[in-house]
C-alpha cells in the first residue's frame, strides 16, 4: 500500500503555488507509506542546459567542490545548487550522458536522482512531512509535478528504493501497486541498454517505458502497451518533460481518483489528497477507469 498524488497545472498562475499544494497532497497520504517519500518537480528550463538532480549521505563533503570537478571532467561549465541531501546540477545538456558517468568517477558513493531540462527529483528515507520540510518543498515553483508515499513491498527501505524514478531524459514515474514479472523484464531492459539501477519493480516499470518511447512510441503508446506486458497489480502515474499521464492494470484493484477544473487535474490515491486544492467544489471527480490511458499536456 503505497500512496500517489500529481498535479498538472493548466492555469499558469497557479506554478508559484505548485510545491505547496503538492505537499499537502502528499502530506495527507502519510499513512499510506510513511518509510519513505519523494516528489518530481518540473520547473523553469534554461534553453540549451539539461539539470541533473544527485543524492549525497554526506553532502558536505561530496558538494564541496563537485561543480568544478565536474566541469573540468567533461570540459564544460556546470553550477550547483545544493538543497540538503541533493544538488542540481546544470550543464550543457549535450554533455548529460558524460556527466552520469563522470559523477560516478569523481562520488562512486552519490546517486543520480534525475536529468533533463526540467525535472527535478527529492526523494529520503522518512515521513512525507519531514522529507518535504528539508527540501522546502512547498515553496518550489512549477507547471506540474507527482509524488509518492511508500510503504515498501518489494526492496528496502533506502533513498534509492524512493519513488520517484527516472529512466529517461524528463520522464519519471511513480507506482501503487507490484509488478510480478519485474526480475525478466530488468534483464530484458538491461540487454537492450536501457538505464536499471535498483532492484526496485517500479523502476522497471518506468524503464519500460522508456524502452517503448526510444523504440518510437508515444507516452500513451507506451502506456497502452504496459497492460499487456507488465505483470501485476499497478496504478501508475508518469510525469514527461511537457505532460502528465494515469493508467491503472485491467483489475484496477488499487485505489485512484482524479478532478479536473479549468485551472488543473490532479490525482490521488484517496480522495482526501485532493480536498484542499482550490476550486475542487466544482471539480468534475472521477474514479479512472481500468486498462485506460489518460494524458494531458501543454
Amino acid at each position: 500500500m503505497c500512496g500517489i498524488v500529481g498535479l498538472f497545472l493548466k492555469d499558469r498562475t497557479l506554478e508559484p503555488r505548485l510545491g505547496g499544494m503538492l505537499t499537502d497532497m502528499l502530506v495527507t497520504m502519510t499513512d499510506r507509506g510513511p518509510d519513505s517519500a519523494g516528489i518530481a518537480i518540473y520547473g523553469k528550463e534554461s534553453t540549451g542546459n539539461a539539470k541533473l538532480t544527485v543524492q549525497s549521505d554526506t553532502p558536505d563533503k561530496d558538494f564541496a567542490a563537485l561543480a568544478a570537478e565536474l566541469g573540468a571532467a567533461i570540459g564544460a561549465n556546470v553550477t550547483l545548487r545544493a538543497n540538503d541531501t541533493h544538488a542540481v546540477l546544470e550543464l550543457d545538456s549535450a554533455k548529460v550522458e558524460q556527466a552520469r558517468r563522470a559523477v560516478r568517477e569523481l562520488r562512486p558513493g552519490m546517486r543520480v536522482m534525475s536529468d533533463g531540462a526540467a525535472i527535478e527529483i527529492y526523494k529520503e528515507v522518512g515521513l512525507p512531512k519531514d522529507v518535504a520540510e528539508r527540501f522546502s518543498l512547498s515553496g518550489m515553483a512549477g507547471s506540474h509535478g507527482i509524488g509518492h508515499t511508500r510503504m515498501a513491498t518489494e526492496s528496502a527501505v533506502t533513498t534509492e528504493g524512493a519513488h520517484p524514478f527516472n529512466t529517461g531524459s524528463d520522464q519519471c514515474l511513480v507506482h501503487n501497486g507490484s509488478l510480478s514479472n519485474h526480475n525478466a523484464l530488468r534483464r530484458k531492459l538491461k540487454r537492450e541498454g536501457v538505464r536499471v539501477e535498483s532492484m526496485n519493480d517500479t523502476e522497471v516499470g518506468a524503464a519500460y517505458l522508456t524502452w517503448r518511447m526510444q523504440r518510437g512510441a508515444t507516452l500513451g503508446e507506451a502506456l497502452e502497451s504496459s497492460l499487456e506486458d507488465l505483470d501485476g497489480f499497478f496504478t501508475f502515474v508518469v510525469g514527461t518533460r511537457d505532460g502528465f499521464g494515469v493508467v491503472r492494470d485491467p483489475i484496477a484493484c488499487k485505489p485512484a481518483v482524479m478532478a479536473e477544473t479549468d485551472k488543473y487535474v490532479a490525482f490521488g490515491s484517496e480522495y482526501r489528497a485532493l480536498v484542499n486544492l482550490p476550486g475542487i467544489d466544482e471539480a468534475r471527480v472521477w474514479e479512472p477507469e481500468p486498462a485506460t490511458v489518460y494524458f494531458w499536456s501543454h
